[in-house]
Formats: structure tokens, C-alpha cells, sequence
């Protein structure tokens, strides 16, 4: 067992993170997106299946070709944002398998059999979309993920040939304090979990 992380990056991940609604005006460079990744690709996966696919959506062009699926209320947000990821996921991932997974042959498990690629792609692909938020706060950027959109237009829009399937947006930048809003209670332990 490692050591753990201080109380300071801790509260920087979770306890003192929030949802951003709004963006300051501030460019994130090619490079810095490219650290990002560099740093979120190594969560793990089933399989090191690694299914999930991002678009990072960042010039006034791409933003105009997004704003359409989304719900009216997240509009600002987007067109505020340094950079909107689309978070997607590979529908026919399991071709990397052999090179991904080179401990067994797991591509026969996925091939040719839609619904369990299909839950295996969505699951993976949404802790790789948290491994990416956290990868952002940990960066030093703020993060605002949404749902709010027609998944239907995001991928008529941006992956016509089907093969991707979009799974959630993410909101990236430096957060400007009107887009705070006051934090949401969370469940108690003895609500949601139990030791057995």
C-alpha cells in the first residue's frame, strides 16, 4: 500500500471540487490537452479495454456544431468553456483487444455480440469519463460534466459512420465564480452502503 495523498489534494479532487456552470476566458493549449490525456489513459478498464473515445470540442466552429443537442439551459456553459469534451465510447473496441489485452483472447467475448458490448462499452467508458475529471482537477482545471443533451444529434453531428456512440459531455476550464452554485447535500454512508 502506498501512501496516502495529502488532505490538499484530497479537498483539490473531491471534498472541495465543484460542478462549474460558468467559465473565466482562458485558452487550454493542444499540449495541456494532450497531458491530460497522458495522464487520465492509465485508470483502469475491464480488459484494459479502454472503450471510451474524446472529442475535445474547443473552436468556435466545433461549439456551433454541438450547441444544437444541447438543452437550452446548458448553452452558456458550453460556449463559455475552454474546452467541452465529448466523452464516446467505441463500439467495436474490442478490436484493440489483442494488443490491449495480450494476456488471453478476450475478443471472442465481445465480438458479434452487440448487448454485451454495449454495456461493456458504457460502463468503462463512464470511469474513464470520472478518470478524466479527476485527471482535470488534479491539472488544476475546474470541471463541470453534463448530461443535458440529444445523444442522438451529438453523434449525427459527430460520428455519422455509428461506430462511436456518445456517452456524456465535460465542461473543462477555469471556473468563474458566478457558475458556482451552493453544494448539494450527499447521502449518508448508512443510506447508501453497508459492511458485511
Amino acid at each position: 500500500m502506498t501512501q496516502p495523498i495529502p488532505t490538499s489534494i484530497q479537498e483539490q479532487l473531491f471534498t472541495e471540487a465543484r460542478t462549474v456552470h460558468a467559465f473565466e476566458s482562458h485558452p487550454i493549449s493542444d499540449e495541456q490537452i494532450r497531458q491530460l490525456y497522458e495522464l487520465m489513459k492509465w485508470g483502469p478498464t475491464a480488459f484494459n479495454a479502454q472503450p471510451a473515445r474524446y472529442v475535445f470540442v474547443r473552436s468556435e466552429a466545433a461549439k456551433e456544431r454541438l450547441i444544437p443537442a444541447l438543452s437550452p439551459g446548458n448553452v452558456a456553459q458550453v460556449k463559455s468553456a475552454s474546452v467541452t469534451v465529448i466523452v464516446a465510447y467505441d463500439t467495436q473496441f474490442y478490436e484493440h483487444l489483442p494488443s490491449l489485452y495480450p494476456a488471453m483472447d478476450a475478443k471472442p467475448f465481445f465480438e458479434g455480440k452487440p448487448a454485451v458490448t454495449e454495456v461493456a462499452a458504457l460502463r468503462n467508458s463512464s470511469l474513464q469519463g470520472a478518470y478524466l475529471l479527476l485527471a482535470a482537477r488534479s491539472l488544476g482545471w475546474d470541471c463541470g460534466p453534463m448530461s443535458g443533451f440529444d445523444p442522438a444529434k451529438v453523434n449525427q453531428a459527430f460520428f455519422p459512420d455509428g461506430r462511436y456512440h456518445a456517452n456524456f459531455l465535460m465542461n473543462i476550464g477555469i471556473a468563474n465564480p458566478s457558475g458556482i452554485y451552493p453544494r448539494g447535500p450527499r447521502l449518508a454512508f448508512g443510506d447508501v452502503a453497508q459492511i458485511l
